[in-house]
């Protein structure tokens, strides 16, 4: 019986028959940031409710601010940064597993010097990330503090 279980093999963080995307192509508020689809974008990949990705931030490059409501998780598989979570700031390195809440607005950083790349498990059918305004920002973020500073528009 045919299956679609298959192994897609790694050499220094791209993957065999995996091509490296831009990380979006809809907005500008990112830097030095690509992505990896793995699994569940693919025509084989239909039994899959969950997409796997991987994506890789440049040192001093940034992901876009953003929030929505479902929830994932991303696994810091290579480097150190730091992520912002509404209005906390925490350094991140390899190994480090984040959860990120619904509706909680969240910012990659590679401001260690150091490449960032991390792996991001996420529903297949899930709501757009919301580029939040600045009434959202004060509302999760607040008007000070590190995570204030520290945001990229």
């Amino acid at each position: 019986m045919k299956t679609n279980s298959r192994v897609i093999k790694s050499s220094g963080y791209t993957w065999q028959g995996v091509t490296r995307k831009d990380y979006k192509t809809d907005t500008t508020n990112f830097k030095d940031i690509c992505r990896f689809s793995l699994l569940g974008e693919g025509p084989d990949d239909h039994e899959l409710n969950m997409q796997t990705r991987y994506f890789e931030i440049q040192p001093g490059g940034y992901s876009s601010l953003e929030f929505h409501r479902h929830p994932h998780s991303v696994v810091i598989i290579r480097g150190m940064g730091s992520v912002i979570l509404n209005d906390s700031v925490t350094d991140v390195a390899a190994h480090d597993v984040i959860y990120i809440a619904p509706e909680t607005v969240h910012q990659f950083h590679a401001d260690k010097g150091d490449h960032l790349g991390f792996i991001c498990v996420v529903d297949r059918y899930r709501d757009k990330p919301v580029i939040p305004d600045s009434q959202t920002i004060e509302r999760l973020v607040g008007t000070h503090g590190t995570a204030r500073t520290k945001i990229r528009l």
